[in-house]
């Protein structure tokens, strides 16, 4: 199992926690000697996706080359982490038959919560019109129909929503036990013994 790689796929409107969630889940991984990569989206874009707009086919072309990446390092032996938004199932869909080994985790946050966290700045320049085609605003945000974890990051705290994702990765066979802190050990052989 400790070879085994696997993708988290994290979805969500932009600053519902992503990439704070992501930084967590890394250092906690490689605290247990795994190999971790971050497909950031903010990281993708500059690197591997410079030149894309914000169309629908360019979201979707976007997608697919993070679906690209993270399944090379899923099948050796990686624990691949993408942090984009992704708003269009349809594309989640393709990336989840590309990569197989695949958890969905939907970052459910309102988006007025987002907006008040505006870590980056950019609900302000759509507010003044110097940002379109915003997801959540003026692009659409497709909800996951059937996402293996949602975390709430306006109900919870990041290490809530962190134990509930290792909790699931546990429970698909994706982890073992081990990378549970000692109270949601206890939970989770309390659940598999009743």
């Amino acid at each position: 199992m400790a070879d085994r790689g696997f993708t988290i796929w994290f979805t969500g409107l932009s600053g519902s926690g992503k990439s704070t969630l992501s930084e967590i889940i890394e250092r906690r991984l490689q605290e247990h000697g795994r190999n971790v990569e971050i497909l950031d989206g903010d990281m993708v874009r500059t690197h591997l996706s410079k030149g894309l707009g914000f169309s629908r086919e360019d979201r979707d072309t976007n997608i697919k080359r993070i679906a690209f990446v993270a399944s090379l390092l899923t099948r050796n032996g990686v624990v691949c982490i993408s942090a984009a938004i992704a708003p269009y199932q349809e594309a989640r869909a393709w990336a989840r038959k590309e990569i197989g080994n695949f958890v969905e985790v939907y970052v459910k946050c309102p988006i007025e919560v987002c907006r008040q966290r505006d870590i980056k700045g950019l609900y302000k320049l759509v507010d003044e019109g110097k940002i379109k085609n915003f997801t959540g605003v003026d692009d659409p945000y497709e909800e996951p129909e059937h996402p293996e974890v949602v975390v709430e990051t306006d109900k919870e705290t990041p290490a809530e929503s962190v134990a509930r994702i290792f909790t699931k990765l546990v429970e698909l066979g994706y982890l073992g036990p081990e990378v549970l802190y000692e109270d949601t050990r206890a939970a989770v052989a309390m659940n598999q013994v009743g």
